[in-house]
């Protein structure tokens, strides 16, 4: 990016103002100097008076700034009922589903087992994480592991809804998360939580004891906790139980566990051994197989986990000492271990182009002997089981203080933070294709048992198996046999240094120009290193390249904030602030980044604040030299005959056969049926993605305009509104196979053809996603929020509070004269962008009792039609983007909560609660299954049952 010398035209400015800015008043005179002895201690009050907001580094009196700043208190967060910080945080309006969740079964990597967060829907590497002020560690996926942080600790954490690149660097472009924990505490606590789903699952119990000492000299606080979530499973509840949801039970169902042989001689037909035989020699217990049919398919998800179970210990310790009257010592440590683990169903094992693994013509358990045979069989008694452990340690130690500089004061801090996460997977369940090929292989007679032809296989423990017989015709041994145990490692290290110094620079008439300058060194280095036997491609498992890689970052940023008027008819208060920073990468080279802002108090109960912010994402560890690796992708191929583009459309349909394609070409899923409906397949093949070490960073602008209203008539009263803009260029992506495919044959550009190849019969075998500095994405809308304490009653003390966005724009452009997609109001992935989201709460307090009613709001969704016909009540809608004709429309929801407190006699706190009070379920949307994330046709962000749950609190 082109640099700009901003600081030293903003300084410049401010100088000329002063003048300026006598004309347009009157200014009072300078306060007489003074040997009083009562200065020292009146300075000293002042210096404890400001405070650092977030999103400033300047200090100060006023915490009304020009940026949307939202706030959630201790009392707040215990009031959610929640024990998670990531699922605190998505409670909140402008949060929403993270890019990885505990119900993402079907995730793989080293972030899956954490719990993250996202802010304006764009994505939790674009959303950083500061806790007292200072970046948090991150992995090599740019993700900052929010179970780290135990609650117990927490203060408050304040929410930054803009952006902030200027002030933090990097990845703050949908906006901060600032953790602020508790630093003076005197005193013992104990906390004890427990809750559970109404299904009797998803049992959750928290923990927490605290201890701290507060003297004049110092604050120590120490806290450990303890906290475990209990698996949901899939099959407990009739919402989940099937992977298209209870209106449509009879879909979703794949590869089943009996035998499935194919016809050497016609592979049109195949044969599955009959349920409950054994003999798989004999083709007479063979029935012919109906793709059509479910009879002979497995419904995977009752073997699957909707939310993962996990564990977590955590030990944190903060440090305050006050070295000298103006200079505080500090020092904070934290160790926490996480174990998680997910379960998916058994393998579909098969014979396809990518695992030439056959049955041997000289195997005894071969119904066609003599020949190699394809099958399938999926191998239930062994799920796939991901365990992981995560262990983070976390120490940083500083200084701050504060000086005079003439007569203005100044403060000042030096910090350096030192992070290191390993990360230990263990997965099971795969097939070993090696002792496949060889237990598949030719068998001989020995002693009247079917054995390994081959003696060195034996040797080596080989067994013959029998695969066609369903479950029960393998012995545990076998299983032991072709089951592949892998471990997978990830390890990533933050090291940072930061040293800031803010103050008054001078006064005009107006109040103090305020100067904050600061420099940071960061240094990132991390490393993957998946399962090398599964990498290699010998497993069936994904496989994947390494990573590994390290860059450092050297950082300098000002920001000055300017009074411009104050105390006049029409401008009660004007000011403007101007910040920028410059950060130079060993990896891509330097980048400068401002923003500009201005605050202004037309009448002292009314506040108007608006800014203008550039930003910018540096790729990631695992962006830049992630190598490349494979998944299955569920996509429709616009090709398809019956539910593709080319079935209406007779240009693609040109395009198509101009490629090659078969004029009635027809998509497979991966069980070999022929896709029913527009919803597509997921691919038989693995795709591949990449990184890409030439990658660039995605750059942002944001643009706010805002009021914050607090009529001096009604005390306790105030009203916000503000609207947002934000404009991401150069998007890091993978781009989707259903993209490529589409702009290929669709928008007829030819550098997406290359991407993949098909075989004859017009099958897609390749298709390479790697990441590309390709998109831009713009989103916009409008956070409307209220609040009102009303006065203190017979009845008692009631706060009613209502915070609301409405999201009037998110357009997504995959690249350079692609189209663009409009997307507010649909379904993307897992994520669904609501028009509107909201929470209403009335909260009531008497004496030793209290109370709070939350109600969380979700407008309706755009969805994908099951079938056109079918749940499809805008038949006529035409995807502006791919061209499909069809779509759905489903009604908003919303879930009631609701919290009782009591304050005990012996300095002990009680309260109970439920979560989703009317056991309210929210629509159903097929494209969430169309993402391949595993969870069926349900949003996470919804409540999945009624939950119900107890906490005590002991002081002592």
């Amino acid at each position: 990016m082109k640099q700009k010398t901003l600081l030293a035209t903003a300084i410049t400015a401010a100088l000329m103002l002063q003048a300026w800015a006598v004309s347009a008043q009157d200014a009072s005179p300078a306060p007489a100097q003074t040997t009083d002895s009562s200065a020292p201690s009146a300075a000293k009050a002042k210096k404890l008076e400001t405070i650092t907001v977030t999103g400033s580094r300047i200090r100060s009196v006023d915490v009304e700034t020009a940026q949307p700043i939202v706030s959630m208190s201790r009392k707040q967060i215990e009031a959610t009922g929640l024990t998670n910080v990531s699922d605190v945080l998505q409670r909140i309006v402008s949060a929403n589903t993270p890019d990885i969740t505990p119900e993402d079964t079907l995730s793989s990597g080293s972030s899956v087992g954490g719990t993250y967060t996202s802010l304006r829907n764009l994505g939790s590497q674009r959303t950083l994480v500061l806790v007292n002020g200072r970046r948090w560690s991150t992995d090599i996926n740019g993700l900052t592991d929010l179970s780290t942080i135990p609650t117990s600790i927490i203060e408050r954490i304040e929410i930054l809804k803009d952006g902030a690149s200027s002030i933090y660097g990097s990845d703050a472009i949908g906006g901060v998360v600032n953790i602020i924990t508790r630093d003076h505490y005197n005193g013992a606590e104990a906390n004890v939580y427990y809750g559970q789903n109404q299904k009797g699952d998803g049992q959750q119990q928290a923990y927490d004891i605290t201890f701290g000492t507060s003297t004049d000299k110092s604050n120590t606080v120490f806290t450990a906790s303890y906290r475990n979530e209990d698996a949901i499973w899939d099959s407990k509840r009739e919402l989940t139980r099937t992977g298209y949801g209870p209106r449509h039970p009879e879909d979703g169902f794949y590869t089943g566990p009996w035998g499935r042989v194919v016809d050497p001689t016609d592979s049109s037909k195949s044969y599955v051994i009959n349920h409950g035989a054994t003999d798989s020699s004999n083709l007479a217990n063979y029935h012919l197989y109906d793709p059509n049919s479910n009879a002979d398919k497995y419904n995977t998800n009752q073997d699957m986990t909707y939310r993962a179970p996990s564990r977590l210990k955590n030990l944190f310790a903060q440090e305050r000492y006050n070295l000298t009257d103006n200079i505080t010592l500090h020092a904070t440590g934290s160790y926490s271990e996480r174990t998680s683990s997910s379960q998916l169903a058994g393998y579909p094992f098969q014979t396809n182009g990518n695992q030439i693994v056959k049955i041997s013509g000289q195997n005894a358990y071969n119904p066609f002997p003599g020949q190699d045979v394809s099958f399938f069989r999926r191998t239930v008694e062994m799920p796939r089981i991901t365990n992981s452990t995560a262990k983070l340690s976390h120490f940083d130690v500083g200084a701050e203080g504060f000086f005079g500089l003439g007569d203005q004061e100044w403060s000042w801090d030096a910090n350096y933070s030192y992070s290191k996460a390993d990360i230990n997977q263990r997965t099971t369940g795969n097939i070993n294709l090696v002792n496949a090929a060889k237990a598949l292989g030719p068998t001989a007679m020995v002693d009247g048992q079917v054995v390994c032809a081959n003696a060195d296989d034996r040797a080596a423990g080989c067994l013959p198996w029998n695969i066609l017989a369903g479950p029960g015709g393998t012995s545990q041994a076998v299983m032991n046999y072709v089951n592949t145990v892998e471990q997978a490692s990830a390890q990533n290290t933050t090291r940072d240094f930061t040293a800031n110094v803010s103050g008054g620079l001078f006064d005009l008439p107006a109040g103090t120009v305020n100067l904050a300058v600061g420099v940071e060194h960061r240094r990132l280095a991390g490393s993957f290193t998946p399962d090398q036997f599964a990498s290699s491609g010998y497993s069936t498992d994904l496989a994947s390249a390494p990573t590994v890689g390290k860059y450092t970052t050297n950082e300098a940023y000002a920001e000055l904030d300017v009074p411009l008027l104050q105390g006049l008819p029409g401008a009660q208060e004007l000011a403007v602030n101007i910040a920028s920073r410059y950060s130079h990468y060993s990896n891509f080279g330097s980048t400068t980044n401002n923003k500009y802002s201005f605050r202004w108090k037309p009448i002292n109960d009314l506040l108007v604040r608006g800014t203008y912010a550039e930003g910018f994402r540096a790729p990631t560890l695992s962006d830049l030299y992630g190598g490349t690796g494979q998944s299955f992708e569920t996509f429709l191929d616009p090709c398809d005959s019956a539910y593709g583009a080319a079935s209406t459309n007779p240009s693609v349909a040109q395009a198509c056969s101009a490629a090659g394609v078969p004029a009635n070409y027809r998509q497979v899923d991966a069980s070999g049926k022929q896709i029913a409906n527009n919803q597509g397949g997921q691919t038989p093949t693995p795709f591949l993605s990449g990184s890409n070490a030439e990658l660039k960073p995605e750059t942002s602008t944001t643009r706010t305009l805002g009021l914050v209203y607090s009529p001096h008539f009604v005390q306790g009263l105030d009203f916000s509104l503000d609207y947002y803009n934000i404009r991401i260029k150069n998007t890091i992506q993978s781009v989707l196979a259903s993209d490529i495919l589409n702009y290929c044959y669709i928008q007829n550009d030819p550098s997406f053809c290359g991407r993949f190849t098909r075989n004859s019969s017009g099958v897609i075998t390749n298709l390479n996603e790697s990441l590309a500095n390709l998109g831009e994405l713009k989103t916009e809308g409008y956070d409307f929020s209220a609040h009102y304490r009303l006065p203190q009653m017979t009845a008692g003390q009631f706060v009613v509070s209502l915070d609301s966005t409405y999201l009037s724009k998110y357009d997504i452009t995959n690249g350079p004269g692609q189209p663009t997609e409009g997307q507010a109001g649909m379904v993307a992935g897992t994520n669904g962008l609501f028009r509107i989201r909201a929470n209403a709460s009335l909260d009531w307090s008497y004496g030793n009792f209290g109370a709070t009613w939350t109600v969380r709001y979700y407008s309706g969704l755009r969805d994908n039609c099951w079938d056109v016909g079918v749940e499809c009540n805008e038949p006529n809608y035409t995807n502006p983007w791919i061209g499909t004709t069809g779509a759905s429309s489903k009604g908003a929801v919303a879930f009631n909560d609701a919290q009782f407190r009591y304050k005990l006699p012996w300095n002990a706190s009680f309260s109970v609660g439920v979560n989703n009070i009317f056991n309210k379920k929210g629509p159903f949307y097929y494209a969430v299954t169309n993402a391949g994330q595993g969870e069926g046709p349900y949003l996470p962000s919804f409540d999945i049952d009624r939950y119900f749950y107890v906490s005590y609190n002991q002081k002592f």
